[in-house]
């Protein structure tokens, strides 16, 4: 797979989303938790969302329950937090980001942005990851970065051409 569109991401009613339904969208990925110090992050990814929305910024949170146990509830109790605080991005079933059971896309996003040294794994919740409009992995971001920090990044993501639609492939 050469790019973030050639995933899917599984829905929390069953089944799976292209990721491609988005191709030429600059996308931002966050793994995300209910009980973690970070959770209040919601907001500011979704103030992004809100901010962005026209202009081609798609949020997308992947809830993971492998950093101290902070997403342990069902579907309903992970929507239930995205919408305590006002979350209308959309919000995947949970996954995993490490290890051999983790998701392919997250496999795909630690190779094309590795952390600090090189690493790959993820180290904690809300790690973000900026995807360009041609799906390819432009930079990933701390847990400790806040979404208002993301601006620059997202606007000049923003600022590169739409692919037509007969270089869509």
């Amino acid at each position: 797979m050469s790019d973030v569109f050639d995933f899917s991401a599984p829905l929390p009613e069953g089944g799976e989303q292209p990721l491609a339904d988005w191709r030429g969208d600059v996308l931002l990925i966050v793994n995300v938790a209910s009980e973690c110090g970070f959770t209040p992050q919601y907001e500011g990814l979704q103030a992004l969302h809100d901010r962005y929305a026209e202009q081609g910024l798609r949020v997308l949170g992947f809830p993971c329950n492998q950093f101290g146990g902070q997403e342990p509830g069902d579907a309903d109790q992970i929507r239930a937090c995205g919408v305590k605080f006002g979350a209308s991005f959309p919000v995947f079933a949970r996954i995993e980001v490490n290890g051999d059971g983790a998701h392919p896309l997250y496999r795909h996003l630690k190779a094309q942005a590795p952390g600090a040294l090189g690493t790959q794994g993820i180290k904690w919740n809300f790690t973000k990851f900026l995807v360009g409009r041609d799906g390819r992995v432009i930079d990933r971001f701390a847990p400790q970065k806040k979404p208002a920090d993301l601006t620059r990044a997202i606007e000049a993501a923003l600022g590169e051409r739409r692919p037509s639609a007969t270089n869509v492939s």
